[in-house]
């Protein structure tokens, strides 16, 4: 039975979805203005990971992730590059995709862009204004009033009172207190008709919060079953919207909330002003995709994830590894047995928040059975369960002889040495050979002489 830590239960719960054998699942996707960060890469594959282990567990699965095309710092970097917002916001939707596909991410089942959907919000703000919830200040803002909902605070355990004490509670004479929160932003003067829709308050464009909202009820319902994002999330953002839905819907807006953890770079916060801060394509010319995707899914989800170069390159040995396994033993696609005692494992770790490292351990003491059996079988069954997890679908030699991304060697330098080194040996200059292997291992190629020739991998 899959269990999943709920953040509003602080616990991990049995899942149980509203309609049977159905999930609907809604993730927050990327502000799309810049390229995406490794932060990002950890939201998109652990959200595709628990998309995937849903649809394997037998549930048909409505997934959205959303993609939020207007906000403020949009506005600010087109302005800077004397762009308009839709074509930076769509250079970067696609530079997204471009990511995700490299990380094996499949793409959700609906990706609503706000700008889509206006009209929506427009209502939940008419319906939170009836119900008391909102008002329009002097400044022009539509305001959402936090303390007329009595169930602030649930999801992040934060009280009104330590808010209102906070640092992070931004103090503005317009609003009623300083504890609430934009819902519609009233247009400034000179601003873009891009950046601005009509409504009943005036024109203007809608607070960031909102637009989750108003895209999660439209396409998946008042009452849905999993929500999920990055740690960082929680709290304005995710407190904010069970306000907003709960307080326009008058029911529960969410059941089980998911959050993965964050991502540190050599032990320290990702941040650009401390220089560690990496786009994906960054990190992607130097690793594999496939090792980056390993990467992320060999620590458990909530756990922070720290970023290294150190912990790549294990990451790549270890991946490089199982590939080794279903070299020796080529496996044809199948489907997963699930009643064979490694995919009992798998499952049972799985079923337990969502357990990757357990379930990689799985994949390694299969690896272990191919080697030791040359079992077809067993090798067959290690690339389904790995393909369960976006993992090992591509012919091992393919990876092991070109398992990294570009700035090393390209495979016709490497056969070039290789053939340099064949004639070196028949020549019986074996100081040559050996300088060659030398180079070559300090390369990142590993050389391996057999009786059928000499076969190469990266390391």
């Amino acid at each position: 039975m899959l269990k999943i830590y709920n953040t509003l239960a602080r616990d991990k719960q049995e899942f149980k979805p509203i309609e049977a054998n159905k999930v609907r699942m809604y993730v927050c996707g990327m502000t799309v203005y810049d390229y995406c960060h490794l932060g990002h890469a950890r939201v998109m594959v652990v959200f595709d990971m628990v998309y995937r282990w849903l649809k394997a567990s037998g549930y048909e699965v409505t997934y959205v992730r959303n993609i939020t095309d207007i906000d403020d710092k949009i506005i600010k970097r087109a302005a800077e590059n004397k762009e308009s917002i839709h074509t930076l916001t769509q250079r970067f939707i696609d530079a997204m995709h471009e990511d995700a596909d490299a990380l094996g991410v499949q793409r959700p089942d609906h990706e609503p862009r706000a700008t889509q959907f206006i009209p929506q919000m427009l209502k939940m703000v008419e319906q939170l204004e009836h119900n008391g919830l909102a008002y329009q200040a002097a400044d022009g803002d539509v305001n959402y009033a936090v303390r007329k909902f009595d169930g602030y605070g649930k999801l992040s355990g934060k009280s009104l009172e330590d808010l209102r004490a906070g640092e992070r509670v931004e103090v503005a004479s317009e609003k009623h207190d300083p504890l609430d929160f934009v819902l519609w932003k009233h247009a400034k003067e000179g601003e873009a008709d891009e950046v601005k829709w009509d409504s009943k308050w005036g024109k203007g464009r809608p607070g960031w919060h909102l637009e989750c909202s108003a895209m999660g009820s439209d396409l998946l319902g008042k009452h849905f079953d999993i929500h999920g994002g990055g740690a960082d999330l929680q709290f304005p953002h995710h407190e904010n919207e069970i306000a907003q839905s709960e307080g326009a819907h008058q029911c529960q807006y969410v059941n089980y909330w998911m959050h993965n953890g964050f991502v540190r770079v050599d032990n320290e916060k990702m941040s650009k002003s401390l220089g560690n801060f990496f786009t994906i394509r960054e990190v992607l010319k130097k690793y594999d995709a496939e090792v980056v995707r390993f990467f992320i899914l060999r620590a458990h989800y909530r756990s922070p994830l720290n970023y290294s170069d150190h912990h790549l390159d294990d990451a790549k040995g270890a991946l490089t590894r199982l590939y080794t396994a279903l070299k020796s033993v080529p496996a044809d696609t199948s489907e997963v047995d699930w009643n064979e005692a490694h995919a009992q494992r798998f499952k049972a770790a799985m079923d337990d928040d969502l357990n990757t490292p357990e379930a990689v351990a799985v994949l390694f003491d299969l690896a272990n059975e191919v080697n030791r059996s040359q079992s077809a079988e067993a090798a067959a069954q290690l690339k389904a369960l790995a393909g369960v997890l976006g993992l090992l679908q591509r012919d091992a030699q393919e990876f092991l002889q070109g398992g990294t991304a570009a700035g090393g060697l390209d495979d016709a330098a490497i056969n070039a040495q290789i053939e340099a080194r064949i004639a070196a040996k028949k020549a019986k200059n074996f100081a040559e050979a050996d300088r060659i292997r030398k180079d070559l291992l300090e390369a990142g190629i590993v050389l391996e002489d057999t009786p059928q020739g000499t076969s190469w991998r990266r390391a």
